[in-house]
């Protein structure tokens, strides 16, 4: 029975590897696929992860109707076998709403990809319609680690290595230069409620008037 699966976990725990490996595996067998994707860091149209891979995908536009384009493709003599949706937190909920329609609808699997909750730990719209709609919620098995070496279960948003708790819920940043500008972290939830990245950490292990704070 086809399934719409939400695969999710914090940010560099290997969802955009896993979708790559998912479309790898299915091509290497025949069968071919549709990749959506929104904002991915490697530019519009690209669903990359950190080890370096990349592939063409299509963009999920705003307002951009998946089940329409998915018929539209098999109108035209297209054959897709399945659907990826990487980025799917950036999804709206209508949009989430088609894709359980292209498995029910069109008896297609669907595997979507992301981030639960965003900086706030506020759910992400598209996310939490997924957790609705979904057949199968998968997490990660892969674990993003906090600077203290916990397990990682918050992602934080920092500016100039500091974290913040306000402003829009989508802004783009570096995940690999949290210090420069607008960057994100993960945290494990001791530390993000407390407010206190990697550089905050170490900024105040080397103040003579700030104690070390001992990992949990």
């Amino acid at each position: 029975m086809p399934e719409l699966v939400f695969f999710s976990g914090t940010m560099d725990c290997g969802k955009s590897t896993l979708a790559l490996q998912i479309a790898h595996n299915r091509s290497a067998r025949g069968l071919q696929g549709v990749i959506f994707t929104r904002d991915d860091r490697a530019g519009e149209g690209k669903l990359s992860s950190r080890l370096g891979l990349v592939t063409e995908a299509v963009e999920a536009t705003a307002g951009m109707d998946l089940y329409g384009y998915l018929v539209g493709q098999l109108s035209q003599g297209g054959r897709v076998d399945y659907v990826i949706a990487d980025e799917a937190q950036f999804l709206a909920p209508e949009q989430i709403d088609e894709l359980a329609r292209v498995v029910d609808d069109l008896g297609l699997d669907v595997f979507a990809f992301g981030i639960t909750a965003d900086f706030r730990t506020k759910l992400f719209p598209g996310s939490q319609r997924l957790i609705e709609l979904a057949d199968r919620i998968e997490a990660l098995q892969v674990e993003a680690l906090c600077w203290c070496g916990a397990r990682a279960t918050h992602n934080a948003r920092t500016v100039g290595g500091e974290m913040v708790v306000e402003g829009a819920q989508v802004v783009i940043g570096d995940v690999d230069s949290p210090a420069k500008d607008v960057g994100y972290e993960v945290l494990c939830r001791s530390h993000h409620r407390r407010r206190m990245t990697s550089a905050s950490a170490q900024a105040g292990a080397l103040s003579p008037d700030v104690l070390p704070v001992a990992s949990d």
